[in-house]
């Protein structure tokens, strides 16, 4: 089946000539089923409404741009059946840098279940029945976005793969690059290969926004543009003459002495491209996540690696016992401070820490050691930057994003996704795919969901739990929907996949399947643990009070699945303070070398750090994480290199001269036994490997049978084992006892006060503990212990 379309090539097209800037010669191209209708072809602004326009499949009607605004019924949509959707042949044009496996996996039918009726969160919680006027809508919307999607698309398997048709894509006879740009009056390519003439290689525009050109091979064969050469747009928009970095772009790099980066095309030769040799790991049942950023991965003043990381970094976390590495700052990010939060290339990997093909090296290897690669993915905004951004890429502010403040985010300083906009679907949505299907990446951890959520971004507001706050006028419903819209996606196409919304509103529903009326993560970071601990060490320990405290960790929404932390990047940024830093201050840097007397506050901060940490796992939720360093109370905080600034307020920020000596992890600390954060160390690594054993974060048992403010003492079951925990600055008991669920003998199989911990021994580790018949905290058996002050002991029955 072919069609006709003024000025475009689309699909598996050859042409000999390239096109120029006013050309009218229809050109034929072979159905893929991805551009067929207004909603479906090779893009076009506006709304979902207006998206919706269909073009008939058969003797395809266009709709020109700007004709029909209104939505489309289904008499007026394309007149085509499903079944004759065809899978594209990626014989005839596939992404370049395709490998076997990759070709391969498309050539595999993979299809997205279709939705349910989404009322099952009704019966989860009755309490919705109240909101179901909104939640309703809501899921109706994303219905009637997949029924066009299915429709006009082929289905968001075929949706999620436009990067196989927007940006450089590599045939047979040449290259295609299309761009969706409606606001540019004019575009040309331009690069090293036709020495950045504006006139040599004009693209033509159709009526739906997308500029194209075609590239024929060059008379020997070779590619028109060769590997590693540097690519620009160059547009005349509404806002001027610019050159863009290609929105589609796989690879961009930054020129030593030069501030914006450029574009490359990326198409190694076959000898290069990385082939991956290791199956991704199963999900786990419970994930222990170890949160990494690779550039500062080094215990060196610089810049690491992918290749350094792989090498030196993974393997240390597999000996930790996490079963998942969380890697932040993987999209390209011109600026290095903002910790690859304002992200401006979304498809490439950040060329800072080396190629495309040493991340693949990277995950491949990750997957070798059994470890998950979780990719911290950044949806909610974008980079301000108009030189190598998305920031007004077409001269228009309205291009990718909101128009006027809705578009802005004021704390941020970052431009904010218009999701009702069909091709920003379309974009974001391949997004997720591209780096889930060309990485291996085993999931994410979406960033900034709240800001996403919400048209206030959850700033200067008081979630109270108060329904009215999540189902109101004050929620984006658009974006919701596109979180439906991924989440469905990725758990369509790839089952194991993981994903991780980052929210602190605690909507209701956030962390429940999408067929059942969901947003559709597998978890929700459980941010106000973190919150509350800081809250906690800015007081004394002597006034915490343990319901408090078991109730902030417990307090979470029926099976909806939480990773919990008790510090994460954020808490180790300058300006903040890490949970050592709240425990131990000045002290660190003076006495944690073991041939030198300790001080008080050296002891009760071990043992205070220890604790903390143990008891986030073992009542805070279903996923635990850390980030590098944190697990051994790193002394240093974390300030990237950065030079003196002004600010409009006439404010004046001195700079830290550029240095890198804060941007790193000095995991030779760690690593020292004659140093006190050896034992910490040790510590999580004995937590974490026995969390590996039984699994008791997810264990199906959990009971709170003590939480006694005047003992300071908390006591928790989950699964066979006892948690001990005494608070208490001073008082140690003897004889406590303590109730359990099942008869026997109890023995220790962890212990805070060890002196491999960096304790002080008190505890009797092959000491045998037998319960009695008596029932004590309302539970069936009992048997007594020692708990010293400031410890945490976990006992398990003796098989």
């Amino acid at each position: 089946m072919a069609f006709a379309v003024s000025g475009a090539v689309l699909g598996g097209a050859v042409r000999a000539p390239r096109l120029t800037g006013g050309g009218e010669g229809s050109l034929v191209f072979r159905h893929t089923g991805l551009f067929l209708t207004r909603g479906a072809r090779v893009g076009c602004s506006g709304t979902h409404g207006a998206m919706r326009a269909a073009a008939a499949a058969r003797k395809a009607v266009m709709v020109p741009e700007g004709e029909n605004d209104g939505l489309a019924s289904r008499a007026d949509s394309a007149q085509f059946q499903s079944d004759e959707l065809e899978v594209p042949d990626i014989s005839e044009e596939t992404t370049c840098g395709a490998g076997v496996a990759d070709a391969q996996a498309l050539n595999r039918v993979r299809v997205v279940p279709p939705p349910s009726d989404g009322q099952k969160i009704f019966q989860i919680d009755p309490m919705l029945q109240g909101y179901k006027y909104h939640l309703e809508y809501r899921y109706s919307l994303y219905r009637r976005i997949r029924s066009d999607i299915d429709e006009h698309e082929g289905g968001l398997e075929a949706f999620s793969r436009s990067y196989e048709k927007f940006g450089f894509n590599r045939s047979a006879e040449g290259i295609t690059y299309r761009e969706w740009a409606p606001g540019a009056f004019s575009a040309a390519l331009v690069g090293d290969f036709n020495n950045w003439d504006p006139n040599a290689d004009r693209m033509s525009k159709n009526e739906f926004g997308v500029w194209e050109i075609f590239l024929p091979n060059n008379a020997d064969g070779t590619s028109p543009i060769p590997h590693g050469s540097r690519v620009k747009v160059r547009m005349d928009t509404p806002s001027g003459i610019k050159d863009s970095i290609p929105a589609w772009i796989k690879y961009s790099v930054q020129a030593p002495g030069e501030i914006p980066y450029d574009g490359i095309y990326y198409d190694p030769p076959e000898e290069v491209k990385y082939v991956f040799r290791h199956a991704q790991p199963k999900r786990p049942k419970s994930l222990r996540i170890y949160e990494t950023h690779v550039g500062m991965s080094s215990p060196e003043p610089k810049i690491n690696t992918y290749v350094n990381f792989r090498d030196e970094v993974l393997p240390r976390i597999k000996k930790l016992g996490y079963n998942a590495v969380q890697i932040m700052a993987i999209q390209e990010h011109s600026y290095y401070g903002s910790f690859g939060y304002h992200v401006t290339n979304f498809f490439a990997p950040s060329s800072r820490f080396g190629t495309p093909e040493d991340l693949k090296s990277l995950i491949d290897r990750a997957h070798e050691l059994g470890l998950l690669v979780l990719m911290d993915v950044v949806h909610s905004h974008a980079s301000s930057n108009t030189l190598d951004g998305l920031n007004g890429f077409d001269g228009t502010d309205t291009h990718y994003f909101h128009s006027g403040p809705r578009g802005h985010h004021w704390m941020w300083d970052s431009r904010l996704f218009n999701y009702g906009n069909w091709e920003v679907l379309r974009f974001l949505l391949s997004n997720a795919r591209w780096w889930l299907e060309e990485y291996k990446f085993d999931g994410f951890r979406f960033d900034g969901v709240t800001s996403m959520m919400y048209t206030h971004h959850g700033l200067q507001v008081t979630f109270t739990g108060n329904f009215n706050e999540y189902f109101g006028f004050a929620t984006d419903v658009d974006a919701v929907v596109y979180l439906m819209l991924v989440n469905d996606l990725i758990h369509g196409l790839y089952p194991e996949a993981v994903t991780i919304g980052e929210d602190v509103s605690g909507m209701p529903t956030f962390a429940l399947p999408v067929h059942d009326g969901g947003v559709g993560f597998d978890y929700r970071m459980h941010m106000a643990v973190a919150d509350k601990w800081i809250d906690l060490l800015k007081q004394s320990d002597e006034t915490w009070k343990m319901g408090d405290i078991v109730h902030t960790l417990t307090n979470r929404r029926w099976l909806e699945k939480c990773v919990t932390y008790a510090e994460s990047h954020d808490q180790a940024l300058v300006g903040d303070k890490t949970i050592a830093f709240w425990l131990m201050d000045k002290d660190m840097y003076d006495f944690m070398a073991l041939d030198r007397p300790s001080t008080p506050t050296i002891d009760r901060g071990i043992a205070l750090h220890k604790m903390i940490r143990l008891i986030t796992m073992g009542l805070g939720g279903e996923g635990y994480l850390n980030f590098m360093g944190n697990e051994f109370g790193h002394p240093e905080w974390i300030d990237f290199p950065r030079g003196p600034q002004r600010l409009p307020s006439g404010k004046f920020i001195p700079g830290n001269n550029n240095s890198y000596d804060k941007c790193r992890r000095r995991f030779d600390l760690g690593d020292a036994d004659y140093l006190r954060y050896h034992g910490m160390q040790e510590f999580d690594q004995a937590m974490q490997h026995l969390e590996q054993k039984y699994e008791f974060m997810t264990s199906d048992h959990q009971y709170i049978s003590r939480k006694h403010e005047e003992d300071k003492v908390i006591v928790f079951e989950k699964g066979d084992l006892v948690f001990v925990f005494n608070f208490h600055c001073n008082n140690s008991y003897f004889d406590y006892r303590i109730g359990c669920r099942k008869p026997g003998v109890y023995k220790v199989v962890l212990d805070s006060d060890a002196g491999l911990f960096g304790g002080f021994s008190r505890i009797h580790h092959a000491a045998e503990h037998f319960t009695a018949d008596c029932s004590h905290d309302n539970r069936p058996y009992s048997f007594s212990v020692y708990t010293p002050s400031r410890t945490c002991v976990v006992y398990a029955p003796v098989e």
